[in-house]
């Protein structure tokens, strides 16, 4: 039917007269609150939350409610609705209405859910669940019969061709083309569908007709299948179809929501091959029904503007072209675990059989040829992921010389062409595993047939990184079963006297490899591959991981037809559950990974990462690679230095002095001396002996959940670590002071002198030093606490603080390694935008772009009383490697103006996000500078009760989607946003777009 809501729980409400009301309760002594819901021809109302009442209409058959009391009562151990009997113990009763008519009155239990069309997310999971669910429905109504069912209306799928009598009606004639060709389809599937068994089925299990629930924390469920007006005997794959026709309405990829379908059904109902591969044509023949009947139903009721917007889905899909009619049966075959076509089994065991005894197709044994891996484990080509260029393409492959093989099912990044991805962004699924195999040959090495063949197709393909000459042989087994090969990279001459149907003999030589200029720009080498379905000459010679098990068994390893063993030729990825399973052996247990689902990673490139599929991620979480994953600049210099030599501080040298001056440039004049160590953390167990040695104090005052670090002195001043669960606290020397946070402290946004208030807080830490008889040493602060919930503090907050510190003796700390270098975007440092100067400034991770490297710049003052005590040394702090690193990292934000990158794409984000707040009242605030942001999630916009489980959701979700975003904050309900400071236009795009969909999930999900 047209997509509408028949007797759903969901409607709006109404009284109910004291008539039905009064009869309701004399019939089966129920009483309750009476919602009226929606419904096509019958009075339909909720009783409370338990009860569904339904009245029907009039002259309604006995036969028709009878069937689908005895239905559900029959299907009671399934996710359906039970029936209430009356208190004569009768499925339904018979009371006049108020014009003394005759109406059929029953009643079913309510069922807890929201319908399939208003739920999200249709996760494959969950979609698969619908498939087992309508699977147990029908396996059980296989034992289920009624006379009812046996009836002639227009939703019989078996009997839809009647609307060929009504093409007339659909005057768009593209739309009645398309409605001709599914008539056409059904035809030729008509016979066998009517030689199929029938059986009682629900028959219009579309998406206002599943409920479904789940939480945040809650997996999807099925809760349940309702109203079976529409019952009928009819072959069980028309439910199916049914119900797949709603499914894949709407949803981004119709074709794996398909598969996840139809895989669910059969594991609970088994299908034949014949019965898989008419769920396509049964599936588009239901919405072709549904089109021209509303189209009809418009005719009658023309005041009803419902009635051809309900048309919109089902045209929509009918006309994208997102799912491939050749292969749509092979699809659903191999989801259900067949083979993609009858003859499929039977080729593979053939090939298998005869392995060993085919022509060579070089001309000789490629058994101890040396392989060559181009995969993202093991291979740093193309430098660039999303840019293969012709040089690298010319050189990929041939570091051996001579001949040599690649793998099967390879993942590799040089597949860099637009044509390779599936959707418009840079994290967009892709194309990146080989699906056949690479043979590495001279150029003008002859190809040969390996068995006897009929040319299915020659093409010469110019394009840059295509094939350039191409051939497909086409063969059979002895038995006539076909199967192809296809020979890419071929020298286009060579293949110029080819026509297609030619004869080839086995052995027979009928082309020869290419050079690089006229073989789409490789290195010389023949792309190998074996199909057992020749759809056309684009067959994809890569695939997305994600659809390599069914890709795999369309183009299946050629080993055999190589006379190699498939093992030999079998690419084997590192496996993430075996390094899962080894680090948990290995590594401490407190030793976190990020995400439910960990990533493991293994190439980066400026914003985006790479697991060892080849699927990109975008990471906007990870601040330390400040320049950008694997920046070709810090590369060289690294190399460069490397083969020089690398030492410390203790001796002199150019690049020390160089990388000093660089930072100290940035800084305000009077901090003008440098300290290297390796980290951070180094560098703020180093401020500590620095503020103790000039103040001659040892209490130190910082905010509370706050993180310097990782080293014992550092966890001593991090209540983020000491307050954690398993922390020992606060030693009597640390005072925490309250976050300057104006969203969730105790003064908010808004409020006159607010930064002085927080400011003032400080004066109760220092009382207490003074009540412990202590004397202070100084005040530490991440200038803009991140891990305390990516806070910007009220302006002139810090410079308040820091008069109050000085005044008591004590040192100003500023802990700029979240904030520094330019991520702020309008201000290099954090404590610019504050317009405070601190006595010390701390820069880590980002420094060094991922090497180990910190910096700790003070003053004069500060450094001579540092150097009245013992020697100051860090074995690798300051060495020439990681003092040229640094500086390379400061001038490659200088010179790809990165600051000005973070403040255009920063304010574009932010002004993003700012959009979906209003959207959203599960955003409570949107804070931050540049490339500095956080998400405060709540769960209520009043009260902002913090959403911690609404942040975990959320961040594995946009992880799901391929984003990487991390969770902060007292309560962990901040999203976290950071990324590389190279994060580019259609990124933030990509942020803001996957952001609506999992924001709207998650608020649906409350």
């Amino acid at each position: 039917m047209a997509r509408k809501e028949f007797s759903t729980f969901f409607g709006m409400e109404t009284c109910m007269t004291n008539h039905w009301q009064q009869a309701v309760q004399n019939l089966w002594g129920i009483k309750g609150r009476f919602m009226q819901l929606d419904g096509e021809y019958d009075l339909n109302f909720r009783i409370d939350s338990t009860h569904i009442l339904k009245v029907m209409r009039e002259g309604c058959k006995v036969d028709l409610v009878d069937l689908q009391c005895r239905a559900l009562n029959h299907l009671r151990a399934l996710p359906l609705p039970l029936v209430v009997p009356s208190q004569k113990g009768l499925f339904f009763e018979t009371c006049k209405d108020e014009k003394g008519c005759d109406r059929i009155l029953w009643v079913l239990e309510n069922l807890d859910g929201k319908t399939w069309a208003e739920f999200k997310p249709k996760t494959p999971q969950l979609i698969r669940r619908l498939g087992e669910t309508i699977g147990a429905v029908d396996e059980e109504l296989t034992g289920f019969d009624h006379p009812g069912l046996y009836r002639e209306f227009k939703w019989h799928l078996p009997t839809g061709g009647w609307i060929e009598d009504h093409l007339g009606i659909i005057a768009d004639t593209t739309r009645q083309k398309i409605i001709r060709q599914i008539l056409d389809d059904f035809a030729g599937i008509k016979t066998d569908l009517e030689a199929l068994a029938v059986q009682a089925i629900h028959n219009d299990i579309n998406d206002y007709n599943i409920l479904v629930t789940g939480s945040l924390h809650d997996s999807p469920a099925i809760s349940g299948i309702i109203d079976l007006g529409d019952m009928c005997a009819a072959p069980v794959a028309c439910d199916l179809a049914i119900a797949a026709a709603y499914v894949v309405l709407d949803h981004p990829d119709p074709e794996s929501a398909l598969e996840d379908l139809v895989q669910g059904f059969h594991s609970a109902y088994p299908l034949s091959t014949k019965e898989i591969d008419m769920i396509w044509p049964l599936l588009r023949l239901r919405l072709a029904v549904s089109v021209v009947n509303s189209t009809l139903m418009a005719q009658k009721k023309p005041d009803d503007p419902y009635v051809l917007i309900s048309q919109g889905p089902a045209w929509a899909f009918l006309e994208c072209g997102k799912v491939n009619p050749d292969l749509i049966a092979a699809r659903l075959r191999a989801a259900c675990g067949f083979g993609v076509n009858e003859s499929a089994q039977s080729v593979i065991d053939w090939l298998g059989e005869n392995r060993g005894c085919f022509a060579q197709v070089l001309g000789r044994t490629l058994d101890s040829l040396p392989r060559v891996s181009l995969s993202v484990a093991d291979s740093t080509l193309p430098q660039d992921p999303f840019d293969m260029t012709p040089e690298e393409a010319a050189t990929l492959g041939v570091a051996t010389q001579g001949f040599h093989l690649g793998y099967y099912a390879e993942p590799r990044l040089i597949y860099t062409n637009k044509a390779y991805y599936k959707g418009p962004f840079k994290a967009s699924n892709r194309r990146t595993v080989h699906i056949g195999v690479d043979i590495f040959a001279p150029a003008g090495t002859s190809v040969h047939a390996p068995l006897n063949a009929r040319v299915a197709a020659v093409e010469n393909r110019k394009d840059n990184l295509d094939y350039g000459g191409l051939v497909i042989l086409h063969h059979e087994t002895e038995k006539g079963a076909p199967f192809f090969t296809l020979y890419g990279h071929l020298n286009p001459e060579s293949i110029g006297g080819l026509t297609a149907g030619q004869s080839i003999e086995k052995g027979q030589v009928f082309a020869a490899l290419g050079e690089q200029q006229h073989n789409g720009g490789w290195a010389p080498h023949l792309h190998f591959q074996a199909g057992l379905i020749n759809t056309d000459p684009n067959w994809p010679g890569a695939v997305d991981p994600d659809e390599l098990d069914f890709w795999s068994k369309i183009y299946p390893n050629p080993a055999a037809i190589l006379n190699l063993d498939d093992e030999s030729l079998a690419y084997q990825p590192p496996s993430k559950a075996g390094v899962l399973a080894q680090r948990k052996a290995r590594f401490g247990q407190n030793l976190k990974l990020t995400y439910t689902d960990p990533v493991m990673f293994l190439r980066g490139w400026k914003t985006h990462l790479f697991d060892e599929w080849g699927r990109p991620f975008l990471d906007s979480y990870n601040n330390v690679p400040h320049v950008g994953h694997a920046h070709p600049r810090i590369q060289a210099v690294a190399a460069d230095q490397l083969q020089r030599m690398n030492s410390n501080t203790r001796y002199l040298h150019p690049a020390q002095i160089a990388f000093a001056e660089k930072i100290t440039s940035y800084m305000p004049e009077q901090l003008s001396v440098c300290f290297f160590v390796n980290s951070g953390s180094e560098a703020n167990e180093l401020t500590l002996r620095l503020a103790r040695a000039h103040s001659g104090g040892k209490d130190m005052i910082t905010p509370d959940h706050g993180y310097h670090g990782n080293t014992t002195g550092c966890i001593d001043i991090s209540a983020y670590k000491f307050n954690a669960k398993g922390g020992i606290g606060p030693s009597d020397w640390v005072h925490l002071v309250e976050v300057a946070d104006d969203y969730r402290g105790r003064f908010r946004r808004g409020e006159a002198d607010i930064a002085q208030k927080y400011a003032d807080l400080v004066d109760e830490a220092l009382a207490g030093i003074c009540a412990r008889n202590g004397k202070l040493a100084g005040f530490i602060a991440e200038t803009f606490p991140s891990v305390g919930g990516q806070i910007i503090p009220p302006k002139g907050y810090l410079p308040a603080v820091y008069e109050k510190i000085r005044k008591a003796g004590g040192v100003c700390i500023a802990d700029e390694v979240q904030t520094g270098l330019g991520r702020l975007g309008d201000y290099f440092f954090g404590f610019e935008e504050q317009g405070a100067v601190p006595d010390i400034v701390v820069l880590g991770k980002p420094i060094g772009n991922g090497h180990p490297l910190g910096v700790v710049v003070t003053t004069k003052e500060i450094a001579d009383s540092f150097a009245k005590g013992p020697e100051f040394f860090s074995t690798f702090g300051g060495s020439t490697l990681s003092c040229r690193t640094g500086l390379e990292v400061l001038n490659i934000v200088e010179d790809e103006h990165l600051q000005e990158n973070a403040k255009q794409m920063g304010d574009k984000l932010m002004a993003g996000l700012q959009g979906l707040q209003k959207k959203y009242e599960i955003i409570g605030d949107v804070r931050g500078y540049g490339l500095f942001i956080g998400l405060d999630l709540v769960t209520d916009i009043k009260t902002r009760e913090p959403g911690t489980v609404l942040a975990d959701y959320i961040k594995n979700r946009m992880r799901e989607h391929r984003i990487l975003m991390g969770s902060e904050g007292p309560y962990d309900n901040i999203l976290k946003i950071r990324p590389p400071m190279t994060i580019e236009d259609e990124d933030i795009d990509y942020i803001l777009e996957v952001m609506n969909k999992v924001l709207e999930e998650a608020q649906s999900l409350m």
